[in-house]
């Protein structure tokens, strides 16, 4: 198994996983079964953001890059990959946060508007 293909995919798993946390919501207004998967993400993507944790997918990745003769990174998925994509240079504490935040209520209006959508579903019934 060649190892730099390993590390390279478990970049984009990481990817994939986090646009679902952060668009999964969307999902779910289409096709409502998807909250059973898109919640425990969402929970474990803003427990990651909000606590300030490393995913640890971020320490296999470099495990497996070390593997392949290649430099490791310090920090995390995001610290690495995504902050120099869409972070502003300089991202403090404070910012990471309210980013955590406005995931869970963007997220929150997405489950709500579900939940209302479901509730009008099932009154019509009766």
């Amino acid at each position: 198994m060649n190892p730099s293909l390993v590390a390279d995919s478990l970049v984009l798993l990481h990817a994939f996983f986090i646009a679902f946390v952060a668009f999964g919501g969307f999902l779910t207004l289409r096709w409502p079964a998807v909250a059973y998967l898109h919640l425990p993400c969402l929970l474990w993507g803003i427990l990651i953001v909000l606590g300030g944790f490393i995913c640890p997918l971020t320490p296999l990745e470099i495990q497996w890059r070390l593997a392949a003769g290649e430099g490791g990174y310090s920090g995390g998925f995001i610290d690495h990959y995504i902050m120099p994509l869409i972070y502003p240079p300089g991202l403090t504490r404070g910012t990471q946060i309210l980013l955590g935040l406005a995931l869970m209520i963007g997220n929150g209006l997405l489950y709500g508007c579900l939940w209302h959508k479901r509730g009008r579903r099932s009154s019509r019934r009766l």
